[in-house]
């Protein structure tokens, strides 16, 4: 048993979703999203290296002491998965580990909307969910594949940097890759993949133009591809996509996109007043013909609106996602005006209105 495992132990015993260890200071864990300390020793820079040296592959270590950061998983059996990230920082070492849970969660389980579900019986297309760190896009990507998993008998890939939640394979033949270990990037995966009998590829991060362009062509040759993005909207989403690309590019990738892109979910999470948990609200875009219209016509700014009046299709805007939540008694008020994108709208669930430096 790995010294660090103590660690893992408290944290899963706790629920905590990340252990922080940073060197010169005490160890501490993020407990429904706030960072509380561990009674322990003020770790040092040589016994926090070696307590992380003593878990870490081989050539992982390699390239810490080259670059001075990392990405790795690491498995307890029978108690869950940790993504990594070990890095170099002003006072010394330090390393950050989100717990990835052994059992994957159904989408109904998380309390996700039933539309979510459905889009893991799609036949092609590209899917996006979206949102900040930390929001829960990893959970609700693997409900879908989960659900995939279990209903279809087809091909899923996932590419992952590392991997997080492991699929058995149930009526799906499932391989998981990981970028820098089985395949040299998420580039060279993809284009792999195409050649390997796909129905579904799940890439677990869109970061550059090579990828972005390779997972927008599979979706519109026939795959259906999952993807994750940085963004706090589906309107945003979309023009992070096109933004991507060279200006003289853009009109057509604006044609590409409208053809295969089938929904974007951007995601927040939210700590829970009624009980102990965090809740997601999501907002949720289906790209219906009137939606493809505008991505090519450049008027994604009406993808709100579109939103609104596309209820019948299980669509939904974030903020409405968040009054819900609110008018349910899950979430407090200052936590829904924080998050919102229409902080007027919440300012009425405030007991002392702060004035918005943002809006002067």
């Amino acid at each position: 048993m790995a010294k660090i495992d103590a660690f893992f132990q408290l944290m899963h015993d706790q629920g905590a979703s990340d252990l922080h260890l940073v060197t010169g200071q005490q160890p501490a864990l993020r407990i429904r999203g706030e960072i509380e300390r561990i009674k322990f020793d003020v770790l040092t820079n040589d016994g926090l290296k070696a307590m992380i040296y003593e878990i870490t592959p081989e050539h992982k270590v390699k390239q810490f002491e080259e670059t001075g950061d990392v990405d790795f998983a690491y498995e307890i059996p029978g108690l869950a998965r940790y993504r990594a990230n070990f890095f170099q920082q002003l006072f010394g070492c330090a390393a950050v580990f989100r717990e990835i849970p052994s059992k994957i969660v159904t989408a109904q389980e998380l309390g996700l909307p039933s539309v979510v579900s459905k889009l893991a019986s799609l036949p092609r297309g590209l899917v996006l969910v979206t949102g900040p760190t930390g929001s829960g896009k990893s959970t609700t990507l693997a409900a879908i594949i989960n659900e995939a998993n279990i209903t279809r008998k087809d091909h899923i890939i996932t590419i992952e940097d590392p991997i997080e939640f492991v699929h058995q394979s149930q009526s799906c033949i499932v391989n998981h890759r990981e970028v820098g270990r089985h395949t040299k990037s998420f580039t060279a995966a993809l284009r792999g993949a195409l050649r390997e009998d796909p129905d579904i590829i799940l890439v677990g991060e869109l970061r550059d133009l090579e990828t972005i362009s390779l997972a927008v062509e599979a979706a519109s040759t026939g795959h259906l591809v999952f993807g994750t993005l940085h963004t706090t909207s589906a309107a945003k989403t979309v023009d992070r996509i096109i933004e991507v690309f060279p200006a003289s590019e853009q009109m057509q990738i604006r044609s590409t996109l409208a053809d295969g892109i089938r929904a974007v979910i951007a995601q927040v999470l939210f700590k829970r007043v009624d009980k102990k948990g965090r809740c997601p609200a999501l907002e949720i875009l289906i790209a219906n013909a009137a939606v493809r219209n505008l991505i090519r016509e450049s008027k994604t700014f009406q993808i709100p609106s579109m939103i609104q009046t596309g209820k019948k299709y299980g669509m939904q805007l974030l903020d409405d996602a968040i009054m819900e939540l609110l008018n349910k008694g899950w979430i407090s008020g200052d936590e829904a005006y924080l998050k919102a994108n229409d902080k007027q709208r919440f300012r009425p669930f405030l007991k002392n209105p702060p004035t918005d430096f943002t809006e002067a």
